[in-house]
C-alpha cells in the first residue's frame, strides 16, 4: 500500500523544518509537534493520578483512565502503558490524548506510568520504573477494580521497548503474571541492521539517525552490557513470555523488528500475533487528529486485547 496521503502531505511540510541543536530543544518541539497531531482529546469516564514508588522507591506518577464504556463495577481489564518518546522524551501528559483513545476502544483501564527519562535516568531506570508499576497496579488490583487476572503491559515505540523488557522481568523474577502483551511499533534492537532501517532511513519522520540518538542516550555506560533487558530482541531467550499483540507501521525503520520479534516469540511456543498498520508511520498512536486512518491502530489494539483478556 501507499503512504497516507494525509501523513505524506505532513511529511512534506515537516521536512522543510530546521532540527532543535539540544535535548531541550528536542523536548519542547516534541511536545509541540504531537500535540498538533492529536485532535481533541476523547471523553473517559474518570481519570485519577496517583503518586507510587518506582525504581528503588523513588516516586513516579501514574495516570489512571477510566473508558467510558466501562461497567460500573466488577474487576476490570487493565493495560500498564509505557509511553514512547526514544527513552529520553515524551511524558504522560503528551499522552493523555492517546490514553484515552486507547481506554475507550479497547474498554480496558489504562494506567499509564510516568517514567523516569534518559540521559538524566538512563537504563535501567526507565525499565525498572515500569516494572515497578506492574508491580504496584497487581499489588493494589482489588483497591483499583482491576481484575488481577487481566493485566496487560504495554507502549508504544520506546515503550513498547519498556513493556517488552517488563514482561522478561517479570518471567525472571517470578513476578505479576502478565496477560498479555501490547506492542505497538517497538523499538527492539540496537544494532539497528534490519532491512527496514536502511530502507526508511530518512523521509519518514522517524530517522536512523534520531534512533542512535535515542538509543546511545538510553544505554548511556551501559552500552555493552547484557542486552537480554534493555534490547529484547537480542533476548537469548523468549520462552514463558506472554502472549502478544505486536504492530508495525508499513513504512517506519523500525517495522522489521516487530515482525522478527513476532516470529522469535512463534518460535519460543508464545502466541504471538504481527499485525501491518497500513499506510502508517512510526508514531502514528499520535494522529487521531491528523488522518481517519490512524483509527487503525486502536483498532487493532481493541481486537487484540479483546480476544486475549476475554471479554
Amino acid at each position: 500500500m501507499s503512504l497516507d496521503p494525509k501523513i505524506a502531505a505532513y511529511l512534506a511540510q515537516a521536512g522543510a523544518a530546521v532540527a532543535p541543536d539540544s535535548l531541550a530543544g528536542i523536548r519542547a518541539a516534541t511536545d509541540a509537534n504531537l500535540r498538533r497531531l492529536h485532535g481533541a482529546p476523547e471523553p473517559v469516564a474518570s481519570v485519577a493520578d496517583y503518586e507510587i514508588p518506582g525504581a528503588a522507591g523513588s516516586p513516579i506518577a501514574l495516570r489512571v483512565y477510566l473508558p467510558v464504556n466501562a461497567p460500573a463495577s466488577g474487576a476490570r481489564p487493565a493495560i500498564v502503558f509505557a509511553h514512547g518518546g526514544g527513552w529520553c522524551l515524551c511524558s504522560v501528559d503528551l499522552y493523555d490524548n492517546p490514553c484515552r483513545a486507547l481506554a475507550n476502544a479497547t474498554g480496558c483501564m489504562v494506567l499509564s506510568v510516568d517514567y523516569r527519562l534518559a540521559p538524566e535516568h538512563p537504563f535501567p531506570t526507565p525499565l525498572e520504573d515500569v516494572y515497578a508499576a506492574l508491580v504496584w497496579t497487581t499489588e493494589h488490583a482489588v483497591i483499583l477494580g482491576i481484575d488481577p487476572a487481566r493485566i496487560a503491559v504495554g507502549g508504544d515505540s520506546a515503550g513498547a521497548n519498556l513493556a517488552a523488557g517488563a514482561a522478561l522481568l517479570a518471567r525472571d523474577r517470578s513476578g505479576p503474571a502478565i496477560a498479555h502483551q501490547l506492542l505497538m511499533y517497538p523499538a527492539l534492537d540496537d544494532r539497528l541492521s534490519s532491512a527496514s532501517c536502511g530502507e526508511f532511513a530518512e523521509g519518514y519522520s522517524l530517522t536512523l539517525e534520531t534512533m542512535r540518538f535515542c538509543w546511545s542516550t538510553y544505554l548511556g555506560d551501559a552500552g555493552g552490557a547484557d542486552p537480554d533487558y534493555a534490547a529484547p530482541l537480542r533476548a537469548q531467550s523468549l520462552h514463558g513470555l506472554p502472549p502478544a499483540t505486536i504492530m508495525a507501521c508499513e513504512f517506519d525503520p523500525l517495522r522489521d523488528e516487530a515482525v522478527a520479534y513476532a516470529q522469535r516469540l512463534r518460535d519460543a511456543s508464545v502466541e504471538a500475533s504481527c499485525i501491518t498498520l497500513e499506510g502508517m508511520i512510526h508514531g502514528c498512536m499520535h494522529m487521531l487528529g491528523l488522518t481517519p486512518a490512524a483509527r487503525q491502530l486502536f483498532d487493532a489494539a481493541a481486537a487484540g486485547l479483546r480476544q486475549a483478556l476475554r471479554f
